[in-house]
């Protein structure tokens, strides 16, 4: 019913919904660190603004993200959102020819990866 909207309710859409009703309920348990709706909020629109300052990200502009499974995956997918990027999701443990090949296939224009991602060139 909600995709049936013109336009359609987004993730993000119901994400700042339970944000602004409830802002202090956990969201996210990682390890023994809370992240609650506020907390995520929060994260996500100072990587918004990071990102777009920094890299002079503007809507519609896909970034490819090989980040592992941890908290800051959830807050930069939300910045990217509220940015208007499309976000190819690539998987951290794909090396070599399939990683060159997920690349292309994104045809993204800005990759965001962790420090511990680094590629050696040899």
């Amino acid at each position: 019913r909600r995709l049936s909207r013109r336009p359609p309710v987004t993730l993000l859409d119901v994400f700042l919904q339970h944000a602004r009703s409830r802002p202090r309920q956990p969201l996210l348990l990682f390890q023994d660190e809370i992240y609650t709706f506020e907390d995520v909020d929060r994260l996500s629109n100072r990587a918004a603004w990071a990102l777009s300052g920094r890299l002079g990200l503007r809507s519609g502009r896909t970034v490819a993200v090989f980040l592992p499974n941890q908290p800051a995956y959830l807050w930069t997918w939300l910045a990217l959102a509220k940015l208007g990027c499309p976000m190819a999701c690539l998987n951290c443990n794909v090396r070599g020819r399939a990683l060159r090949h997920a690349l292309e296939a994104a045809d993204a224009t800005v990759v965001l990866a962790s420090p511990g991602e680094r590629g050696q060139r040899g």
